[in-house]
């Protein structure tokens, strides 16, 4: 009653004995034990729910109960929580304080990196309001891949640009008068012109996104939420750049606005530089090689290993060991208890708790051959020895063989559930054969079970048995009951009494009340008279001339296995056998297990075969990839067209994409890891991401080509440049490429600093997530390596590479100018 009064939470309740563990037996000194499950009900917050059932439990423990009974929790998700949340925030300070610092190395301000590191809590901020407005949780996957150097991008472009603004202008008037001067209306007019560039970066980002909030089922309850949560931090980040940064920057840089010399940044902005003279001098070469490595990259996703998610290590394992169908209780909670003995002596292991038998709220359909473990491990920095816990579960299931008759599946308490409401059957992954005849389905499961037994990486294999009950059959013979004068009814009558048929067995032969309750007296043959086929064939059935005759004269009698369960799916009957991947990656192992299966097992007409669970997951959202992804690079297309106006400009900036698809592969292989949903979010985020690159520089590289030459822009005075950067033209061999050469090399020059930052920003942001191995880093890992390498192969082809593409489309330009003044003279 006391628990049942805390909100939000659901009770399950069971008092079979069938837990054992050191603490239970520590703590009731071999007294009676009552396990009671407690679950939340479905889109409550855990944290909240948590912390009220604790509070109870410290209560009741206090005041409640005898001072001989106390409640003792041997399993708490909080725990699970409690790591996962380390991990993300031990990987988001990092993050944050690694973007922080790669601002102040790149800017050499500490005023505009003030500027900049205050945007990161107010975005955050802005974010969980949103989160909090529409009932959504920060969860695991929301917070553990927020990137804030992404969220940061177009508040760099925005300082960065007014800051070199400034500088100019300080430059040109002198400080003294500079600090004079009122430049709210110069800092009024920068921004406006500048804060186009991150409106149309944030709205590009955030259509990146919109496949993430097209996947369904499991892979979309798990990674909307950080869909939403980059798309809110993304938006807070952009309304306070477009409004709070100009504000803060007339507050904080009225006066002595210089830009310093900057031991650091300036060598590797030199470096990047002399790369892109280098390339232009080999141009033809550098981008035929680069197209060819942009190629290889791309298709080397066919060998890339796949998996749908990777594994979230929950701290735990689930254990379910399944025997013959027809083992009694006895002997199931034996096996119980041998399995528990032999779990217990790995000192890896804190608590083993086994239930025997049906599930405690009754949703499963299952009997006593069903055990199910709940084994709890100590922290894994404690174990000793040292061993990982792939490892170990090869350890336990060698010393669990040695029980005769049963089937071993490991998995995840979590995990455990989530695969079994995926797919209907106890495993990560199974086999279904669809059809009618259940015989039929078993001996070709059998055959399929000895093709999957060879594959290698599969682990935990065994069938799903729909056959398996002992039965008694008895056919009634009508031309022999004619005979002797038996009707069915009687006859019926008396197998009904004797061994009883659905139900409890036997005839209800009155009625018992207790207040408002009823229960049927029910009469039956004692069980020493119905133990055998030859007691039952001497039952004697009353004729219509009033003489007995033995059912074994008007019956056949034999006793035969019938079906236990019936599986069915979409209202079709199906047999199924599941298994496990370990040791390799699902998606090569499954491609593997189908081709042998196809080649040997062949079915009936009307019969039809399929792989589901995780494996189903990944297909589904895959397919919805391939759907959705297409129709997001044609949104970013056409935010490109309206952004610049002309389909080549849109084009050019987008040739960016495949070259981070090539990176963001190449670190998977390096990485060695497998292709997974969480790996494909990485490649949607990077699809906004690369496009910022080729949008700074173009609309340099355009502005340079108008003004070249030219007077009365700080930007594009090309003598001032040159003063003020003298290696760029001292090279005379240079000189010969002509005003297209200079405009270009202007523009990287002018754009090194903040094409750079960007994308370090962008990669250091998540290298805490891509390099920790924590409880809880599983999930966004994937997500950042593909980043970091995606964004690092756009930012090399962006300075060396894109500028060549770039010189190769605007080759005429100037000569078309030319043409256009002499027929305006």
């Amino acid at each position: 009653v006391e628990i049942s009064n805390i909100p939000r939470l659901g009770w399950i309740g069971r008092s079979d004995g069938q837990t054992d563990s050191k603490a239970a037996r520590t703590v009731t000194d071999q007294a009676d034990v009552v396990e009671a499950i407690i679950v939340m009900r479905k889109g409550e917050n855990p944290t909240e729910v948590v912390k009220g059932i604790e509070d109870k439990v410290n209560y009741m423990n206090q005041y409640v109960l005898p001072a001989d009974t106390k409640i003792v929790p041997y399993y708490d998700r909080s725990d699970l929580i409690n790591y996962a949340t380390h991990t993300v925030l031990h990987n988001l300070i990092e993050g944050v304080l690694l973007v922080v610092v790669l601002i102040s190395l790149f800017l050499f301000d500490w005023r505009a990196t003030a500027i900049v590191a205050v945007i990161i809590p107010i975005s955050l901020l802005f974010a969980f309001i949103c989160l909090h407005l529409m009932h959504m949780s920060a969860n695991l996957l929301s917070l553990g891949a927020v990137d804030f150097g992404i969220i940061l991008d177009g508040t760099i472009v925005m300082v960065e640009g007014i800051f070199v603004i400034l500088n100019h202008k300080a430059r040109e008037v002198g400080m003294e008068r500079f600090n004079k001067l009122s430049k709210l209306g110069l800092i009024k007019k920068s921004a406006a012109e500048i804060g186009k560039r991150p409106f149309f970066l944030n709205v590009i980002i955030i259509t990146a996104l919109l496949p993430i909030f097209a996947f369904q089922k499991v892979e979309g309850k798990m990674f909307s939420p950080l869909a939403y949560t980059l798309s809110f931090a993304l938006l807070g980040s952009l309304i306070t750049t477009l409004t709070l940064v100009p504000v803060l920057i007339s507050i904080l840089m009225r006066r002595n606005v210089k830009e310093k010399h900057n031991p650091i940044m300036e060598p590797v902005m030199s470096l990047m530089l002399k790369g892109f003279v280098k390339t232009y001098r080999y141009k033809e070469i550098v981008v035929v090689a680069s197209i060819i490595l942009m190629l290889i990259g791309v298709f080397s996703f066919k060998y890339l290993g796949s998996e749908f998610l990777p594994q979230l290590d929950e701290g735990s394992i689930w254990l379910r060991i399944q025997a013959n169908y027809s083992i009694s209780l006895e002997k199931s909670v034996q096996i119980s208890k041998q399995a528990r003995g032999i779990i217990m002596g790995f000192p890896q292991v804190r608590y083993c708790v086994s239930q025997t038998g049906r599930p405690d709220d009754g949703t499963d359909v299952t009997g006593f051959y069903n055990n199910e473990f709940d084994i709890l491990m100590y922290p894994e920095e404690d174990w000793k020895p040292k061993i990982a816990k792939a490892e170990l579960i090869d350890e336990m299931n060698k010393a669990l063989s040695i029980i005769p008759g049963v089937n071993l599946n490991f998995s995840q308490p979590i995990m455990d559930n989530v695969e079994e409401a995926v797919s209907g059957v106890k495993g990560s992954i199974c086999l279904k054969i669809f059809g009618d005849s259940l015989n039929y389905m078993e001996g070709e499961l059998v055959d399929c079970y000895n093709v999957l037994k060879d594959v290698k990486g599969i682990e935990d294999l065994g069938i799903m048995h729909n056959i398996g009950q002992p039965e008694i059959d008895i056919n009634l013979d009508q031309h022999k009951m004619a005979l002797y004068g038996v009707a069915s009814a009687q006859a019926n009558a008396v197998i009904s009494m004797a061994i009883g048929g659905l139900g409890p067995g036997g005839v209800p032969a009155s009625t018992l009340y207790e207040g408002i309750k009823t229960f049927d007296i029910r009469v039956r043959l004692p069980e020493q008279y119905r133990k055998s086929p030859e007691q039952l064939g001497e039952l004697l059935v009353p004729t219509m001339s009033g003489s007995k005759v033995p059912i074994k004269e008007i019956a056949d009698i034999e006793p035969k296995t019938g079906a236990c369960l019936i599986y069915r799916d979409e209202n079709k009957r199906y047999a199924a056998l599941k298994f496990s991947v370990r040791g390799r990656d699902m998606g090569s192992t499954i491609a593997e297990a189908k081709q042998k299966i196809d080649k040997k097992v062949h079915l009936k007409r009307g019969y039809s075969m399929a792989f589901q669970g995780d494996f189903e997951n990944l297909q589904r959202a895959q397919k919805r990839l391939a759907q959705v992804v297409p129709i997001s690079l044609l949104l970013i297309f056409i935010l490109l067209l309206s952004m610049f106006g002309n389909f080549k400009d849109a084009l050019l900036v987008f040739i960016n994409v495949p070259f981070a698809i090539a990176g963001g592969m190449i670190a998977l292989h390096i990485t060695g890891t497998d292709f997974s949903i969480s790996a494909g979010i990485g490649f949607i985020c990077l699809f906004g991401i690369c496009i910022q690159d080729g949008i700074i520089l173009i609309t340099m590289f355009k502005e340079n080509l108008m003004h070249v030459g030219g007077k009365g822009s700080f930007y594009y005075d090309l003598e001032k440049m040159e003063m003020e950067s003298k290696h760029l033209l001292q090279d005379s061999r240079e000189k010969k490429y002509g005003p297209l050469y200079n405009a270009i090399k202007l523009g990287v020059n002018a754009r090194i600093r903040p094409v750079m930052m960007t994308a370090l920003m962008a990669a250091i942001g998540l290298l805490p997530a891509a390099l920790s191995h924590g409880i809880g880093s599983e999930s966004s890992r994937p997500l950042a390596r593909v980043v970091i390498g995606g964004i690092l192969s756009a930012m090399i082809f962006s300075l060396w590479v894109f500028p060549l593409i770039f010189g190769w489309a605007y080759r005429n330009f100037h000569k078309g100018k030319m043409t256009d003044d002499s027929k305006d003279v």
